[in-house]
């Protein structure tokens, strides 16, 4: 991008110099026809010329800024008088446009060309009449302008044609520029968004990689342990080993499952189910080949992603943890929206526990923290014999 636009700053001057070297050599041949012209006058018209070419050869290399121009313009003006004088005014007004050339190409406004073009017509208008009144002739300023009307038309056209072909010329090499730098944003845009997708594709894999760890991690811990305590008790006591067992084979299938949606979400398969119908099946799949009844009450609500996830994970948490601390045998879970809101229930016949005794293991401490990352809340209700409830409350989200 710098480089670019370098070479275009570089371009311009280039234009700048190459312009002011044909300007120059425009002049030195003008006043060579000139002299030529008006060789009769040469011992005049040389010195004059000489003095006019080194004093421009100063001005268009040796000057950089518009104040020491001035005494130069002044300069040009005298000599261009006398030159009027000995040359009675032939090729005059072409040595004011290569004069007034130099300066339209040198100025950067629109209006201090304008006003420079007013000046030198004003000028050479005064040149021609006191060459003429120096000469004794009768100056009558009707017919001198009639007389110079094709050297004023010269003179406005030159200014219009030069100046317009200038304008344009910058004006080309502004929108240039522009769409460089349009273009070097754009890429630095793609770049940028590239990364950003690198980024949250890597944050999103951590994150699932960190939900495979927590979730399914701790539900197969849980089997483990639930297998080890059946184990213990299953000649003592059968009927507690196989709740065991049952509970430890629920949690089982919920690791499973929670495996299999991972792995979805990584490989970028999406499901098409619906949220009620995966709720559904969750609830299917727990009490299928098992004692437990579970009712239900579910809205058939649109969610993202993230909510949808957060609240199927609630439900097979909710189950396998009635079932393993509570000996829960029958749920309740309803799931409905109140205006910008969703709430979630859970509810099971499990022993319950003091609300004030309660303590929040893994699963709990993990609800609570992921509710609030979804703009959320949770909290739970229990008493002895009571069971336990989860109540859940989600935004909503807006409707496309």
């Amino acid at each position: 991008m710098y480089g670019s636009g370098k070479n275009k700053k570089s371009g311009e001057a280039l234009v700048v110099t190459y312009g002011k070297i044909l300007i120059f050599l425009v002049l030195v041949t003008m006043e060579v026809v000139l002299a030529v012209n008006s060789w009769e006058n040469y011992m005049w018209i040389l010195p004059l010329e000489a003095i006019l070419t080194a004093e421009n050869a100063v001005k268009i290399w040796g000057l950089r800024s518009y104040k020491p121009k001035i005494a130069c313009y002044v300069l040009d003006t005298l000599i261009l008088l006398l030159l009027t004088y000995f040359s009675d005014g032939k090729l005059i007004s072409t040595m004011y446009m290569i004069i007034l050339s130099e300066f339209y190409l040198s100025q950067e406004k629109l209006s201090g060309s304008i006003a420079m073009c007013a000046c030198s017509i004003g000028l050479y208008l005064l040149t021609l009449g006191v060459s003429r009144a120096m000469q004794g002739e009768h100056v009558e300023v009707g017919a001198m302008v009639a007389g110079a009307f094709n050297d004023l038309v010269l003179l406005s056209l030159h200014f219009l044609i030069f100046n317009f072909a200038i304008q344009v010329y910058r004006k080309n090499q502004k929108i240039t520029k522009t769409l460089e730098e349009l273009n070097a944003s754009n890429e630095k845009l793609r770049l940028a968004y590239n990364e950003l997708q690198e980024v949250t594709a890597l944050e999103e894999r951590q994150r699932i990689a960190k939900d495979i760890h927590d979730t399914a991690g701790h539900s197969i811990t849980t089997v483990i342990m639930q297998t080890e305590a059946a184990k213990l008790v299953i000649d003592s006591d059968p009927a507690a080993a196989k709740q065991k067992i049952a509970a430890a084979n629920l949690q089982a299938k919920h690791a499973l499952e929670e495996l299999r949606e991972s792995v979805h979400l990584l490989s970028g398969i999406g499901e098409n189910a619906t949220l009620r119908d995966t709720l559904l099946s969750i609830i299917h799949d727990s009490t299928d080949g098992t004692d437990l009844v579970i009712r239900s009450d579910i809205e058939d609500l649109t969610l993202s992603d993230a909510k949808s996830r957060f609240i199927c994970n609630t439900l097979k948490e909710g189950i396998s943890n009635g079932l393993r601390h509570g000996g829960a045998t029958a749920f309740y879970f309803e799931l409905h929206k109140e205006g910008n809101r969703v709430n979630f229930l859970l509810s099971d016949n499990g022993t319950g526990t003091d609300i004030n005794s309660l303590k929040e293991g893994f699963g709990l401490t993990g609800m609570h923290a992921r509710a609030e990352s979804l703009g959320g809340s949770v909290y739970f209700e229990t008493e002895p014999d009571e069971g336990f409830e989860i109540h859940l409350t989600l935004p909503a989200d807006a409707a496309k």
